[in-house]
């Protein structure tokens, strides 16, 4: 037999066979007796779980493909603790104008009135 069976995820095939079952039987209740439906529905139904399956970060120690072993979660290591924060370095030439910005809008030059202001002439 080309197929060796001991080297079958087994785990891995009854929760595939279990989520077609189900798609399966949600695509024919919601198809109404429609056989093109049903397929259709249950082909989007098991698209759309084997993707939460096996996409989706759940935790569990279940395989997620079909080479994977089963691997038992390790903790993570605890974040190493930050080394005290250094002295702040200033600034060679520091910013010493705290005058706040002109504003193009509001400060502008009103424009010269002919009448009011004369120039001398040279």
């Amino acid at each position: 037999m080309p197929i060796d069976l001991a080297e079958v995820n087994w785990l891995y095939v009854i929760i595939l066979a279990f989520f077609v079952f189900i798609a399966s039987l949600i695509g024919n209740v919601l198809s109404w007796q429609s056989r093109t439906t049903a397929a259709g529905m249950t082909a989007i139904l098991f698209a759309v779980v084997f993707i939460a399956w096996s996409y989706y970060p759940h935790g569990l120690p279940l395989p997620t493909r079909l080479g994977a072993t089963v691997v038992p979660v390790a903790a993570p290591p605890p974040p190493a603790t930050p080394a005290a924060p250094a002295a702040p370095v200033r600034p060679a030439n520091p910013v010493r104008d705290i005058t706040p910005p002109r504003n193009p809008v509001t400060d502008v030059t009103p424009p010269r009135n002919p009448v009011t202001d004369v120039t001398p002439q040279r």
